[in-house]
This record gives structure tokens, C-alpha cells and sequence, in this order.
């Protein structure tokens, strides 16, 4: 594994280098058992934690398919379903890798009684597949999350809607918090050249998904002017919709947490913030019942800050506890779209503000290869910057999923593959100091920074 780590780090090391570089029989990667899929039984979601389930250890490095690319892994982050992974909700994910494995050819190899978990990654493609065409060994990469077989008409106007995607290190194996792994040749894109690898590996799902839920035609369609309720607008998803929405020309509204992520989304230039802590917000009555009379004092704030103005689009990721006050302050005609549930995958909400009021639920799931290129084509512009806020070496990737369990952060955490520490990767420097400070947002605002 140093051969590969020294060939990074060199200046001279070109493609034929990585090329004739030995591929390890092993690696080590962030995993969670099978045979520990009951351990956390009758616990609140709550509770549970990811340092427990997630173990770094040795897994044998699998064979690449015809159309597949293996990747040393310098970086990659924490997402949202690495958490569900871990604490086994709303199950296992054994299973996903066992049907995966059962129904394509050439993916037995991914029903283990491991999974190797994360979506994310920035490295250096080492071999190709013998279909590949695109990429070579020595590529400096980032790569998306969807996995894809295409085989179906489905799928041929949204990859999203073939019957076979799938999400790689979620709904596959050999995830990207690791130091290395596989991924098809058609989830990778040009590594963003003025940002280190850890950066760079912090956007993939978020910002593609935040992309294709607000600008795509697949999602709400956002138009200059319009306003865009974001909850969680501080953390991994909303911290990009936020950038997003600004950069077009929207008008964001902010829902946070606390004070201190009020300042770090004001200093991102939003002049519409609502602090959760402030105002005590209380969706719900009790566990079964809602309060419309929060909905209505939530809503009334939301004029209040926007001038009278309802949301034309409501960004919408929490669930359970918002959906119900999510539809109803959304203005007549307008969208809510949904691409997650991170309080509760039932939702509940009050029919008659839907339909007598014409507005629509749009649910958004990831991105297609084209949102997700066009995404990361923005960050490489510098025109959205990773969000970024602390980084954990491999073996502490158990202790960074339980920050975001815990919503203890801002941003993206961050963990090193095989990059011995932060800071490098960058080979476009002159980009990177016109745009340092909104780089180092994140990172500058984290207390433990």
C-alpha cells in the first residue's frame, strides 16, 4: 500500500507508474457485520451508535469487472445512509448486497458478511476494466454514487429511473471508506484541481443531490426569484442548497439548529434565518398528533423575513418531524420535494393544504450522471464550494459517522484513505486563493477546528 501512497505524492509518477504499480490482496476498510445486525435491537434510533457497529478492518480486494475502475482511495465523507448502515435502520443492508449479488451478473462478490460502507471518494483510478474506455490508471478522480446497469428502457431518459440503480456503498459493497475500492467507470469525474482531497470528496452525494432536487427538470425547477425553504441549511445536504439556491439567483430562507450555525449560513451571504432554538418550534402535539398552530406561527415567521412572500419551493430532507409544516407553508402552486427522511420515513400532513392549494411533492433520489457531472462541473468552477468542517483519519470513521448521527456538525466530516494527512492534492493553486476563504468556510467556523 506505501508503493501507492509514494506514486501519489510524487511529482514525476505518470500513468504507466500506477499502471505497473502491485495491487494489494487486501485493504482495509470501514465495515459493518452481518453477524452484528441484531446489536443494537430494541434501542431508540437515537442511542444507537455508529462507533460500535463500524469496524476498520482487512477485506480482500475483489476482482473488476469489464466496465469497472479500482481506485486508491486518498479521501472520502460521512453521508447520511452510512449512518442508516450502521445502525441498521430502517434494516440491514445485507440484504440489499445479497439480491444485488443474486440478479446481475458478475456481482457475486458482493454479498460478504461484510459491507464496506461510504458513497464518497477522491483518488487515483489504478486499473480499468477491460470495457473501459474513458479513464486510465494515474486519472485524478471524484466519483458519484449511482450505480447503474442500464440494460432496462427504463433508465434510458433518467439513469434514476432504471429499475437496477442502486446506491454504491449503500445498496452495494466495497464502499468508498476505505483505502481502496471498485466503482463503475461511468460514476467517475474529474477530481476538482484547486481543492485538497479531503475537499474534494466531500461533495459528491450531497451537492449532486441538492443539483438534481432544485435546478434539474427532474426536480423543482428553481428560477431566479424564487424563495426556497432549506431545512438543516448548516449541515451536509443543506449547506450545498444553500450555495445552490444563491447561486441562482434564488432566495433562500434557512432553517437551523442553533446560533452558531445561524452565523455560518449568514456569513455564506443568506439574509433569511431561522434559529429553531429561538423560536421553539413544536411540530408535533404529542407522538401521534401535530399542532397546526405551530405550523401557522412557523409560517407567519417566514413572511416576516421574506416580506410577505410563501416558499415557491420547500427543500425538504428531515421527514416525520417537518413534513406536515413543510406542506403547509408552501405557497399556492408551489413544490415541496423530498430526497430523504432523517427523523422518520412516515409522514404525515393535512390533504386539504395539497390539494385545494394546487401544490406538488416531487421525491428526488441522488442524481443522474449528467446532474451529478453538472454538479461537480460547479465546483470545479468555483462557483460551489465544499462544505467541509472536520476530518478523521480511516481509523476513526466510526467516531465521524457518530458526529453526524448526532448532528454535532457543520457541513461535511470528512475522513482520510490513503492520504497520509490534510491539505493535499491541490494542483490548481492560483483557483484555490481566489476562492480560500469560501473553501475554508466550514473548517474556519468548526469549534474543534
Amino acid at each position: 500500500m506505501q508503493e501507492i501512497v509514494d506514486a501519489v505524492l510524487s511529482e514525476n509518477a505518470d500513468g504507466a507508474d500506477f499502471a505497473a504499480l502491485p495491487i494489494p490482496e487486501s485493504y482495509l476498510g470501514a465495515v459493518v457485520l452481518a453477524e452484528e445486525s441484531d446489536m443494537f435491537a430494541g434501542m431508540d434510533s437515537r442511542d444507537k451508535d455508529p462507533a460500535k457497529s463500524l469496524h476498520i478492518q482487512p477485506v480482500p480486494t475483489p476482482e473488476l469487472g469489464p466496465d469497472e475502475a479500482l481506485v486508491a482511495v486518498m479521501a472520502s465523507s460521512i453521508n447520511y445512509n452510512t449512518v442508516w448502515t450502521s445502525i441498521f435502520e430502517p434494516l440491514p443492508t445485507f440484504g440489499f448486497l445479497q439480491r444485488y449479488a443474486r440478479s446481475i451478473p458478475g456481482a457475486a462478490h458482493h454479498d460478504q458478511p461484510f459491507h464496506v460502507v461510504g458513497s464518497d471518494l477522491s483518488g487515483i483510478v489504478l486499473r480499468t476494466g477491460s470495457a473501459v474506455r474513458h479513464w486510465k490508471p494515474g486519472a485524478r478522480v471524484v466519483a458519484h454514487c449511482l450505480n447503474v446497469e442500464l440494460t432496462s428502457p427504463d433508465g434510458h431518459d433518467d439513469t434514476m429511473l432504471d429499475p437496477e440503480q442502486r446506491i454504491w456503498g449503500f445498496e452495494t459493497n466495497y464502499g468508498g471508506l476505505a483505502q481502496l475500492t471498485v466503482v463503475k467507470a461511468n460514476q467517475l469525474m474529474p477530481k476538482p484541481a484547486h481543492l485538497t482531497w479531503e475537499e474534494s470528496a466531500a461533495s459528491g452525494l450531497v451537492n449532486s443531490t441538492a443539483y438534481r432536487q432544485l435546478v434539474s427538470a427532474n426536480g423543482a425547477r428553481m428560477k431566479q426569484g424564487d424563495v426556497v425553504l432549506i431545512w438543516g441549511a448548516a449541515g451536509g445536504l443543506g449547506s450545498y442548497a444553500t450555495q445552490i439556491v444563491l447561486n441562482g439567483g434564488g432566495i433562500p430562507v434557512c432553517v437551523v439548529s442553533n446560533r452558531e450555525k445561524a452565523d455560518l449560513v449568514r456569513s455564506m451571504g443568506v439574509e433569511c434565518v431561522i434559529d429553531r432554538s429561538e423560536e421553539g418550534y413544536r411540530f408535533w402535539k404529542n407522538e401521534r398528533e401535530q399542532d397546526p398552530r405551530e405550523w401557522k406561527r412557523f409560517g407567519a415567521k417566514i413572511r416576516e423575513l421574506t416580506g410577505g412572500d410563501d416558499p415557491d419551493i420547500v427543500y425538504e430532507h428531515p421527514g416525520r418531524e417537518t413534513f406536515g409544516a413543510s406542506v403547509f407553508v408552501t405557497r399556492r402552486g408551489g413544490t415541496v420535494v423530498t430526497c430523504a427522511s432523517t427523523s422518520g420515513f412516515e409522514h404525515s400532513y393535512d390533504n386539504r393544504y395539497l390539494w385545494m392549494h394546487l401544490k406538488k411533492i416531487v421525491g428526488s433520489h441522488f442524481a443522474n450522471y449528467r446532474e451529478a457531472w453538472e454538479a461537480n462541473r460547479l465546483i470545479s468552477k468555483g462557483m460551489i464550494h465544499p462544505t467541509l468542517s472536520t476530518v478523521y483519519p480511516l481509523a476513526e470513521t466510526g467516531r465521524a459517522a457518530s458526529e453526524v448521527h448526532a448532528n454535532q456538525h457543520s457541513g461535511k466530516v470528512g475522513v482520510l484513505g490513503l492520504a497520509p494527512e490534510p491539505g493535499l492534492g491541490v494542483t490548481d493553486p492560483e483557483l484555490r486563493q481566489r476562492h480560500l476563504p469560501e473553501i475554508t468556510r466550514f473548517q474556519n467556523h468548526n469549534p474543534s477546528s
